[in-house]
Formats: structure tokens, sequence, C-alpha cells
């Protein structure tokens, strides 16, 4: 388990993930970077397995012009991690989007996540 506090962890897994997509390295290395080859991502009833992962990098590219993370609270123990954060992002049309995320999910031994269960809601100002 690493030594960074459990926000720490969130903001930076998702922060550098993030990164690393929008910089156009190669979808399915960077998606082996962060998650185990058996990743399954359950967010509002919708099922993401590895390959789904991969795919939905493309549109991300497209769209996504920035993003930040604040981390409202964490908490990790060695497997498991839970975590409320919102995703503020701007679109490539200069819609900017925020996005309150309820995350539970299980992290391999080597950092990697293997599952989460993630529930959204739109939290943009109006």
């Amino acid at each position: 388990m690493s030594k960074l506090s459990a926000q720490e962890f969130v903001a930076d897994f998702f922060g550098s993930f993030t990164r690393e997509v929008v910089a156009g390295d190669d979808a399915a290395a960077v998606v082996d970077r962060y998650y185990t080859p058996d990743v399954l991502q359950i967010a509002d009833g919708i099922t993401l397995d590895r390959q789904r992962l991969i795919d939905h990098i493309r549109p991300v590219r497209k769209n996504l012009v920035s993003c930040s993370y604040d981390v409202h609270e964490a908490i990790r123990t060695e497997d498991r991690l839970a975590a409320r954060f919102t995703i503020h992002a701007e679109l490539r049309r200069g819609r900017k989007i925020s996005t309150e995320v309820y995350l539970f999910g299980e992290v391999a031994p080597d950092g990697r996540i293997r599952r989460t269960t993630q529930a959204t809601r739109d939290v943009t100002a109006p």
C-alpha cells in the first residue's frame, strides 16, 4: 500500500489517469497501468470491463479540454477504497460540468484498481 493518504491516493490516481488519457498515450497501455486486466467498473448501473474502458477513452480524448478533482473524503484499507469527490471538466465547446462521484472499490496489491461501483450526480452550477 502506498504511503499516500486515502485522499491523496484518489486525487493522484484519477488526476494521473486523466492526464495520460488526454495526452494521447496508447489507450490500452494507459488502462493497464491503472486498472487490473479483470477490471469491472459499474457507474450508475453501466458496467465497463477492460475493453469498454479502453473504448471509452476515445470520446473522452475528443471532448475533454481540462479536468480537475476535488476529493472531499476518502477511506482506504489495504484492498478497499471509498471516496466522495467532484470532477470538474471543461469540454471542447466551452461547456463546463461538475459531477459528484460516490465510489466504492477494490484495490489490487500493486495499487491498480480492480473493481469500482460508482453513483454520480450532476452538481454543475446553473
